[in-house]
């Protein structure tokens, strides 16, 4: 899970630079990498938090950094900014909440696998090509031997919440572009996160008390938020500015294999071989339909 800067709002599609091609590459997995171990110490946190807490304390402090980074100006947006930012406000809060709430309950790889089933599905109906429907049979065919020892085994309810997180993914991808073209820079995304951290805000006291306020248990949060939020941002950022859209997102499609990683090296989360080849498959389908979105994408007009 990211509040990663997403295609669609980029402000360019210039091809990479010749010495920046690595470049490029290195900064987006190093903020995958930095995306999902960070979801692996917001697991860690559960236990003390709860998982409500967990998300309030990574929203909270995303949102107060962003807005001492960026100090977004409130005036001179019309209604329809403010609806949009609303509504990607939501969108957060729902993604983050039911996203923490899978991986409480089922595997770090698997849940990333289920989630990005929301964008991929988003991508396969943009782009309206029976390429596209293959490739999302190809997705589906991983979820169903993902499945093969059975959902229960996965907790029936972590399935749920993760397919839930990855809804709230696709309505974030569209909303993001919206926000990105009525305010300048990341205010609307750090408007979008105060947003987000005050509608978590209830249940996360309800659920952590206290301990939200004690020291450690916030060093825990405020190295979630960078590592879930400012780090990948900032890397994804400096990423777009070297390389095309559309390598960007196939590169990102890897998030399940770095999500397996994350959760097998911090939580100990064993996989079954039939579980790894199911992820291998969900990461082939993510890479070919965006791709196709790409193709049908490419010969619109320029940037």
């Amino acid at each position: 899970m990211t509040d990663t800067l997403l295609p669609a709002s980029t402000p360019t599609d210039a091809p990479p630079q010749r010495h920046g091609g690595v470049l490029a590459v290195g900064l987006v997995l190093g903020g995958a990498l930095s995306v999902q171990f960070g979801s692996a110490v917001a697991a860690l946190l559960f236990p003390r938090t709860g998982v409500a807490g967990a998300v309030t304390l990574r929203l909270t402090i995303s949102a107060v950094l962003l807005l001492v980074v960026c100090r977004p100006r409130l005036r001179g947006h019309d209604r329809s900014a403010w609806l949009a930012v609303g509504a990607f406000g939501l969108a957060l809060a729902g993604m983050n909440s039911l996203f923490y709430q899978a991986i409480e309950r089922i595997p770090l790889g698997p849940t990333v696998t289920l989630e990005v089933l929301g964008p991929l599905a988003l991508s396969v109906f943009t782009a309206r090509r029976l390429a596209s429907w293959c490739w999302a049979g190809l997705a589906l065919a991983g979820v169903a031997l993902l499945g093969q020892g059975g959902f229960d085994r996965l907790n029936p309810a972590g399935v749920a919440f993760a397919f839930g997180a990855g809804t709230m993914w696709a309505a974030y991808i569209v909303l993001s572009a919206r926000v990105g073209g009525r305010f300048p820079g990341a205010d609307g995304l750090a408007l979008a996160l105060t947003l987000a951290a005050l509608v978590t805000l209830p249940l996360g006291i309800v659920d952590g008390g206290a301990v939200l306020l004690d020291p450690q248990v916030l060093a825990f949060g405020a190295a979630l938020a960078v590592l879930a939020s400012g780090l990948p941002y900032t890397l994804e950022l400096l990423a777009l500015r070297r390389m095309p859209t559309a390598t960007f997102a196939v590169l990102m499609s890897l998030g399940p294999a770095v999500a397996t990683l994350a959760g097998w090296l911090v939580l100990r989360q064993a996989l079954t071989v039939s579980e790894c080849v199911a992820i291998v498959l969900v990461i082939a389908a993510s890479i070919g339909a965006v791709r196709v979105s790409a193709a049908v994408a490419g010969p619109r007009a320029p940037r």
